[in-house]
């Protein structure tokens, strides 16, 4: 009795789960085969509607319904069972239906929704011509008011940002053709999953190009906002040099050396950019060091006179002079002054200035120290190279130098003829504003 009880413990699982579908409720003492005729006939109609189960026989008997045949879909004669389970009068179901191999039996669903979709198509085709055709006019109105030349020039800053709002026009109206053509043909809840497959597809294209995106937005604020001017003297991230040109993707230098700098325009709008030729007046600054014995303001009035009587150097700002430093063997003087830089060189200016400084210092007998160790020799009677007279060494004055801007205008001219031959790759214009 105990053996039989344990059995039943373990099998009760399984006998609940092959019963889930199986109808429930009281079984009718009725049993007649009028009434197994009527429920085998109501299964074969309900079978006769639906599609995949024409190889399906059923019968009845004593209220159990036995399903036989073989069907595409497994899961589809599964569900029969619950389907049947529904009809009243239904005891019990057993399903032996098995799902096909037949090759054939597979293919012709396939064939006929084929055979269906393609006649679907046909029965569109006027259709579809008609939304191409609306797509194509659409399409071909915003690709003509993109051409035009007004407003977008007018509106634009540069060249470069009119092209910008002329691809903006044409994708515009791109989208709104797609999206006409999509409901004249029904099918406008489409667009939502074309454009969530543009996104995803435009985020993983971002993330792949994102120097060259950075590169071109740092290109449009640099055209609307430019912070120098061609032939512009600047200097960026430590490279100096005239300004050639501004592209989409860099700022172009040429060097004092003649040689091209290409920088990305994403460093040049975040780097620290110094253009010497915005202010027309720059100064010049130099060192000169004096012995410790020097009479330092007779120094310092010598070399500002000097400065000041160069005929490049401007009155106002004026020059200045000052005491920089003070050394074991060696006071440092600073020298400063102002020029025009388009009608002199700042080196040669600064170089004329050095030069004559040192003239006038030599000439008033102002010594500038020199690395050395004296030596002391005991007293031997004889001429000592320290008691001989020192003969004076005078410097000849040429006169002041000419400090003209020649080399500065050659790379001009040779910066002019480069943006001449690539202008159309050029966003700087006299006509935006300075930032």
């Amino acid at each position: 009795m105990r053996v039989l009880m344990l059995c039943l413990v373990v099998l009760l699982p399984d006998l609940l789960v092959a019963q889930t579908d199986q109808p429930n409720g009281p079984i009718p003492i009725e049993n007649s085969a009028a009434q197994d005729a009527a429920i085998a006939n109501r299964i074969r109609t309900i079978f006769a509607e639906l599609d995949g189960f024409e190889d399906v026989t059923v019968t009845v008997t004593s209220g159990i319904v036995t399903l036989r045949g073989n069907t595409l879909d497994s899961d589809a004669a599964q569900r029969l069972t619950t389907l049947v389970s529904r009809v009243d009068g239904v005891v019990a179901i057993e399903n032996d239906i098995t799902e096909t191999t037949d090759v054939v039996e597979r293919l012709n669903p396939a064939l006929l929704r084929f055979k269906e979709r393609l006649q679907q198509a046909i029965a569109f085709l006027p259709l579809l011509v008609i939304a191409i055709g609306v797509f194509a006019l659409v399409f071909l109105v915003g690709i003509l008011l993109a051409r035009m030349r007004q407003p977008w020039d007018r509106l634009a800053p540069n060249a470069f940002i009119a092209d910008i709002y002329r691809q903006i026009v044409r994708l515009v109206f791109a989208v709104a053709g797609l999206v006409i053509a999509l409901d004249i043909m029904g099918a406008a809840a489409l667009l939502s999953t074309i454009l969530g497959a543009a996104g995803i597809v435009g985020l993983a294209i971002g993330f792949a190009v994102r120097d060259t995106v950075e590169n071109f937005i740092a290109s449009i604020l640099l055209s609307i906002r430019q912070p120098f001017r061609p032939n512009d003297t600047v200097e960026i991230e430590g490279d100096i040099g005239k300004v050639i040109r501004l592209t989409s993707r860099a700022t172009i230098l040429l060097s004092f050396d003649g040689n091209h700098i290409r920088i990305p325009n994403a460093t040049v709008f975040k780097s620290r950019i110094v253009n010497y030729t915005r202010n027309d007046e720059r100064r010049f600054l130099f060192e000169l060091g004096v012995a410790p014995d020097t009479d330092l303001a007779q120094a310092c009035q010598l070399a500002l006179e000097t400065v000041k009587s160069l005929p490049f150097v401007l009155e106002t700002p004026a020059a200045s002079v000052w005491i920089e430093t003070v050394g074991d063997s060696t006071i440092i003087l600073q020298i400063t002054a102002w020029i025009l830089q388009n009608d002199a060189s700042f080196a040669l200016a600064r170089g004329e200035a050095i030069r004559k400084t040192m003239l006038a210092f030599d000439a008033a007998g102002i010594s500038m120290p020199e690395p050395g160790m004296r030596v002391l020799l005991p007293d031997t009677g004889g001429d000592s190279q320290q008691d001989r007279p020192q003969k004076a060494v005078t410097l000849a004055d040429p006169g002041t130098q000419d400090v003209a801007t020649t080399a500065d205008s050659d790379l001009d001219q040779i910066v002019t003829e480069e943006r001449l031959s690539l202008q159309a790759a050029d966003l700087l214009t006299t006509e935006a504003p300075e930032e």
